[in-house]
């Protein structure tokens, strides 16, 4: 039987359109094939996360959701001018001058929803102390700032700026909100080194021990160190710099190294002490593991002690470790107000743990008796005790021992033999060892 050719010229006719509709779509204008990556693209080499939401979320209002249409950010030659316009716009409830300022790079989908929530009810700058440079996180080139902000019902918040120098001007490089949702029972959060360093600092300037207690490694700072800088801060009247109050040193993958500027009230006189950091490989946190206070003592001993080295409230205990010492005038077993206030920094610490122990060494200098010497070192140590006790602090909680003239920090004669009264000035004390 012969075969119907009518199919066969269908199914060429068929081959023909097909071939033409493929030539048409290569050389169509405007299309091109898309390409995949070889090989995935690193995180320092993806562009800008677009900033959008979730289809599910209404997105903020007037605040662009995507990088196209956001602004490149303002720069400034001042980064603290940069920081008050922020602040401003903060204030007036200006998203749109707050978007320009911000930059898109800055902002990402998670600060947008922060933002939203922020912008719900009317802000104002808290007073005092609003802006706040916190430090360096690059020397001249990287540093971060804060603002604290009040709403309507009185809740604070924080905003953490990072700014970036670049051609000699800076622009707001990452901005991040640790307490957005206010109030004491959010927990803090710590995004990096530069943040504990400024915590810390900020417990030991508001005399809480308890929390500067918790961002530092115990194996290697001692509480009698974090005391003694509690004191120092409160009789010496230091506060942070405002200008520069944390400066990197140096920053490696796991330990940071930051220089704290600190200065009298009235900001004639300048102090510094350094402080190390490590990051914990299997908590990722941060905590201070070093604190050099060889410069903030010289300074205090210059301005609280007479230009006496030795008269500092923090020593080296015999036994290892570091000790509060409290000091007498000759043949004296009364304190005096600054003593005094010293204790009620030791006072608050024995409250917050009925738990903790300290034992009062008395010590006395060379004049006299031995048997007169430790009676009197008796009763500086009994003194210090009674303090205590009188402020709420358990006996239970304290052990008293009588040293006499047998354990001097200094010398109590000169080389040549005579008398040597600075010296005997540092042995007329009672050392504190904190024995937790």
């Amino acid at each position: 039987m012969q075969r119907s050719k009518v199919p066969l010229f269908f199914l060429g006719l068929s081959a023909v359109i097909a071939l033409s509709a493929l030539i048409l779509l290569i050389l169509r204008p405007g299309v091109k094939s898309k390409t995949v990556p070889s090989a995935p693209v690193t995180s320092a080499e993806a562009p800008p996360q677009e900033i959008q939401t979730e289809s599910s979320k209404p997105a903020p209002a007037d605040l662009p959701q995507t990088s196209e249409k956001r602004p490149p950010a303002s720069v400034a030659a001042d980064p603290a001018a940069l920081v008050s316009q922020i602040s401003k716009a903060l204030e007036s409830g200006d998203i749109n001058q707050l978007n320009a300022l911000m930059g898109k790079d800055a902002v990402t989908a998670e600060n947008l929803s922060q933002l939203q929530t922020l912008f719900a009810k009317p802000l104002r700058l808290h007073q005092p102390n609003g802006i706040r440079e916190v430090g360096e996180l690059e020397l001249n080139t990287r540093t971060r700032w804060m603002l604290t902000v009040e709403d309507s019902e009185g809740r604070t918040h924080q905003i953490l700026l990072d700014l970036l120098k670049a051609d000699g001007k800076w622009m707001i490089d990452k901005l991040n909100f640790p307490s957005l949702s206010g109030g004491s029972a959010v927990a803090p959060t710590y995004t990096d080194s530069l943040d504990v360093a400024d915590a810390f600092l900020q417990a030991v300037l508001t005399q809480k021990f308890e929390f500067a207690r918790a961002l530092v490694d115990p194996k290697f700072v001692s509480d009698a160190k974090i005391a003694g800088l509690c004191i120092l801060f409160e009789e010496g009247g230091y506060q942070l710099r405002k200008s520069k109050p944390l400066r990197a040193m140096f920053n490696r993958q796991d330990t940071t190294g930051y220089l704290a500027n600190i200065e009298t009230p009235d900001s004639k006189q300048n102090a510094q002490f350094a402080m190390t950091l490590q990051q914990s490989a299997a908590t990722s946190s941060w905590v201070v593991t070093e604190i050099n206070l060889d410069q903030l003592l010289a300074d205090y001993a210059s301005r609280v002690g007479g230009g006496d080295i030795y008269y500092t409230p923090l020593v080296k205990n015999p036994a290892g470790g570091d000790t509060l010492a409290l000091y007498f005038d000759f043949n004296e077993d009364v304190m005096n107000p600054r003593t005094r206030r010293q204790l009620e920094i030791v006072t608050l610490i024995l409250k917050s743990d009925p738990g903790k122990k300290i034992t009062l060494s008395g010590h006395a200098d060379s004049l006299g008796t031995k048997d007169y010497n430790n009676q009197l070192s008796s009763r500086r140590a009994d003194v210090v005790r009674d303090f205590l006790t009188k402020a709420g602090v358990s006996s239970s909680q304290i052990v008293t021992v009588a040293k006499g003239d047998s354990q001097p920090r200094r010398p109590n004669l000169t080389a040549t033999g005579t008398d040597n009264p600075d010296g005997r000035r540092a042995n007329r004390r009672t050392e504190i060892y904190l024995d937790f």
